[in-house]
């Protein structure tokens, strides 16, 4: 990760989702082709869902992106429960093509669209990977090189989803990370840790066995996907 902050500048980025499904697609699809069939039936840390309930969610919401099936409701849980369902009976190798096309095919439709809702998809996309890696005792759950694509989503979508101002000050970077909406009447809050356990806050993840510091705001507050 970059020695400065180049996630503070204003304006979207159209491109960026499509740049970080891409990069996550080229990682992760090679991980997954060659894992054996019973690493998929490991528990992740989605509650209720297995490694292949989690790949089958996330194919399943990109290829609504690229079809254009967004009617109210469609990220929803139980929308994305009916998704998982539908594809219970679906080969393995089914749930992973349909994946696949969707990380290929996504950011060409969500570029186009100025909606904020589908750029927190693509952000959860990468977030379900590192799901995955940790199911799967991989390094880099929730890093690795796609990081440079998720930290400006994560900054856009923690004030697109209102939470409190933070400073979040990380190894590899020499200015801190601004995130949420700072206002005069609160403090900003600080976080100081690493960037893993930093995603784990903003996106619900346990934080057993984790090390940080966090003043001024609660890990509810800082969730983004409620």
């Amino acid at each position: 990760m970059s020695e400065h902050n180049p996630y503070a500048a204003a304006g979207r980025d159209p491109g960026l989702p499509g740049r970080l499904l891409r990069t996550e697609r080229d990682a992760l699809m090679p991980l997954l082709r060659a894992a054996p069939r019973e690493l998929f039936e490991l528990r992740t840390a989605c509650p209720g869902w297995t490694v292949r309930q989690v790949l089958a969610h996330c194919g399943a919401a990109l290829i609504r992106i690229v079809e254009g099936r967004l009617e109210e409701g469609a990220f929803l849980p139980e929308a994305n429960a009916a998704d998982v369902a539908e594809r219970a009976d679906w080969p393995l190798e089914r749930v992973l093509d349909e994946l696949e096309r969707g990380l290929t095919e996504a950011g060409e439709v969500i570029a186009r669209r100025c909606d904020d809702r589908l750029d927190a998809v693509a952000l959860g996309e990468w977030v379900h990977a590192g799901d995955v890696r940790e199911a799967f005792g991989e390094r880099g759950a929730y890093a690795g090189e796609s990081v440079e694509h998720a930290l400006p989503l994560l900054t856009a979508t923690s004030r697109q989803r209102g939470t409190p101002g933070l400073h979040a000050h990380l190894p590899d970077l020499e200015a801190p990370l601004s995130l949420g909406n700072p206002c005069a009447e609160r403090p900003l809050a600080q976080f100081r840790g690493d960037l893993p356990t930093l995603i784990r806050i903003y996106t619900g993840r346990p934080l057993v066995g984790t090390r940080y510091h966090l003043s001024g705001a609660t890990e509810k507050e800082l969730c983004i996907y409620r």
